[in-house]
């Protein structure tokens, strides 16, 4: 199973809206095949690696991450690739969240004879695939909030320039991190700002993310870079927005999405269910600190990653990483579970799981 994980994780970032899945067919002690799925409509895993046994695969152990689909979708479904193959048994780490497969695989195989059993590694199974859990079942993208800031907490001087604050092998990283998501979100005044182009620097556009922008006035302007690439650009804005700078930006190239307004801002929640439906199963919010404040404000967050330079940038004015109104007591603070802390050359990455009140 641990061998089909490794697998899994090969096509992390390329497989929207379906999970990484891995399989390995196992006879007499011995892997006789073995796949991943490598992107959406390919075949899957467990086709592939019976592929690969050929009759080898008769009477063996097929090893997969996600129990065997039962629909047809982009492609047949695999259980009865799997019967036909002569596997004998099935051990599938976890079973499939998605309300229109959950369990019906594994009663299929039963009832044509095969053996099974679910559970094998199902930790690191479910945290492989976290984004596609979160949108089969919560109808919403997972969302990561990735931050770059000084020691004391500031994402920009008191003049607003941001470049650079961490470290050349610090954002190297990042490029990696945004090929693990499907879309990237930032604020129009990050845009008018920074002008990012957010894209993962040395990819194909098959491999670009969506790029959102939260934009509740319609004030990003038509020459910035995010209009350079053919990667499609969101701009979030409110209902309210005037129409003539609409059509501006659409003969640009973006796609207007007017949502309902929550604080004067286009609702998160309503944009997540939108991206949703655009198969985006994660998100990643890089910026800037109103708008992780409003993602926190929201519930939304289910992961944040501090990339911390060792540098203190001061300043009542400078941007802190969270904007905001914040707390009133310590005891109202965030707080995290499962905290891992790296290194990315001189910079600190501290990652944390948002700990959700009951």
């Amino acid at each position: 199973m641990r061998l089909a994980l490794a697998l899994a994780a090969r096509a992390r970032g390329r497989t929207r809206p379906n999970p990484m899945v891995g399989a390995v067919v196992v006879r007499q002690g011995r892997v006789v095949g073995a796949g991943f799925h490598r992107r959406a409509g390919a075949p899957h895993a467990e086709v592939l690696a019976l592929r690969r046994s050929g009759p080898r695969a008769r009477g063996s152990t097929l090893y997969v991450t996600l129990e065997p689909c039962a629909h047809f979708g982009r492609t047949p479904p695999c259980v009865e690739a799997v019967v036909n193959s002569g596997v004998r048994r099935v051990v599938a780490a976890m079973t499939d969240p998605n309300p229109r497969n959950r369990g019906r695989g594994l009663k299929k195989l039963k009832a044509r004879g095969l053996l099974t059993r679910v559970g094998i590694l199902e930790k690191e199974a479910r945290r492989l695939n976290e984004p596609f859990i979160n949108w089969a079942t919560l109808g919403r993208p997972w969302v990561t909030v990735k931050v770059g800031q000084s020691l004391d907490g500031k994402i920009a001087t008191r003049s607003g320039a941001s470049r650079w604050i961490t470290s050349p092998a610090a954002r190297r990283w990042s490029q990696a991190l945004r090929s693990q998501a499907d879309a990237i979100l930032v604020g129009s005044r990050t845009v008018l700002l920074d002008d990012p182009e957010l894209t993962i620097r040395g990819a194909g556009p098959s491999r670009q993310p969506i790029k959102v922008i939260l934009d509740s006035r319609l004030s990003t302007p038509v020459t910035a870079k995010i209009f350079r690439s053919k990667t499609p650009v969101i701009l979030a804005a409110l209902a309210t927005a005037p129409q003539r700078r609409a059509a501006v930006l659409e003969r640009a190239g973006a796609q207007i999405l007017r949502l309902p307004g929550r604080g004067g801002r286009p609702d998160l929640k309503a944009l997540l269910k939108e991206l949703a439906k655009r198969e985006v199963t994660h998100l990643l919010i890089e910026g800037g600190g109103e708008v992780i404040a409003s993602a926190l404000k929201a519930g939304v967050v289910d992961r944040m990653i501090f990339v911390i330079a060792p540098t203190v940038i001061g300043g009542r004015e400078a941007v802190t990483s969270v904007e905001g109104d914040g707390v009133e007591r310590p005891s109202q603070a965030l707080r995290f579970r499962e905290i891992v802390v790296g290194r990315f050359g001189p910079d600190l990455v501290v990652t944390g799981y948002v700990q959700r009140h009951r």
